[in-house]
């Protein structure tokens, strides 16, 4: 009766048998060395390839003092925002050639981003990630004494962290620009949670562009960043007669700003201009179609990787980085000329 319990998986030494070369000849090529001609590489790969083998990532690391491993610690990534800025990070980690391990958080405290550090930290990667869009996850990072490369992804003021974020203050200011150059003449905003950093400064972009072009500021009505919040602000807003532009800071919020205002008869973009925040894929079929701002979590998820892999290999160990990237308004059929 035949079995396969025996039978072990491939080893270097079965690589290097096989590509007829040695055990350091393979070491040298699976560490990228220099020094290794392109045929005996070529064949060393093919060897690999054939026998099915695969590197013994912790020996590798007790090697080269390096796991090849980011840790990442992500809050609510039920959220577009969060769940997209984890994707990006994702992908520009395994880009250069890193694998990533995640630790998503329910409990934004200094004890949940500790428990989190500390259990990265033990699997021993060599840098981390943290996306920390509120505040209290933000003040908790900025507490905490460790040595680990880290880079806060909008983080604020993050302590001693770098930091990579959106420019969320100048998205409240495009939204509101855009609307007040279609002759509104006020702005209304629902505007996210206060703990946010993310609300915050979308609400402060939204203030400055009001002031600067000697507008009132309607005081902001308040979500939770779910399309019901949205459609309870909407109902609201629907029974006031003096609303003409509403400033919603996230999409899901304005998908139900956009039923409550069908429910209560009032058109948009005829009677009311509509402006979301994030350009979720789903905007563009929202009807109508929703005029937002995107943010660029690709952008966001290559700076961060950038930002840590400068401090892994010691080029930026004792700088602390701050890397900005702008968001862009997206024009679409939920704001007209007043």
């Amino acid at each position: 009766m035949g079995s396969t319990q025996g039978r072990r998986p491939p080893v270097m030494a079965d690589v290097a048998k096989e590509a007829g070369v040695s055990h350091q000849t393979v070491s040298r090529v699976l560490n990228e060395h220099p020094n290794v001609r392109s045929e005996t590489r070529a064949r060393v790969q093919e060897a690999i390839d054939k026998l099915g083998y695969r590197r013994n990532l912790v020996a590798r690391a007790l090697v080269t003092k390096h796991s090849r491993t980011l840790g990442v610690v992500s809050f609510d990534t039920t959220l577009y925002g969060p769940a997209s800025t984890v994707y990006g990070i994702e992908q520009a980690a395994r880009a250069a050639g890193y694998f990533v391990s995640i630790v998503s958080l329910k409990s934004i405290d200094k004890l949940g981003v500790n428990d989190a550090l500390d259990y990265l930290t033990d699997q021993g990667v060599d840098g981390i990630v943290v996306v920390a869009p509120q505040r209290s996850a933000a003040q908790a990072l900025a507490e905490l004494p460790f040595g680990v490369p880290t880079v806060a992804v909008e983080g604020g003021e993050a302590g001693e962290a770098s930091v990579v974020c959106v420019d969320q203050v100048e998205g409240g200011r495009l939204a509101t620009e855009h609307l007040l150059s279609l002759g509104h003449e006020t702005v209304w905003q629902i505007r996210g949670p206060s703990d946010w950093l993310e609300a915050e400064g979308r609400v402060a972009g939204w203030r400055a562009a009001l002031k600067q072009a000697g507008r009132p500021a309607p005081e902001p009505l308040t979500g939770d960043w779910s399309p019901r919040s949205g459609y309870e602000a909407g109902r609201s807003l629907a029974s006031m007669k003096d609303v003409t532009a509403v400033f919603v800071a996230n999409d899901q919020m304005a998908l139900g700003v956009l039923r409550a205002f069908t429910e209560q008869g009032v058109r948009v973009p005829d009677q009311v201009s509509v402006v979301g925040f994030d350009d979720i894929p789903e905007s563009e079929f929202f009807s109508p179609p929703l005029t937002t701002i995107r943010q660029d979590f690709g952008a966001v998820g290559r700076h961060s990787i950038e930002v840590l892999l400068r401090q892994i290999e010691g080029q930026g160990s004792h700088e602390r980085e701050r890397l900005v990237v702008p968001p862009s308004l997206i024009p679409r059929a939920s704001t007209a000329r007043r």
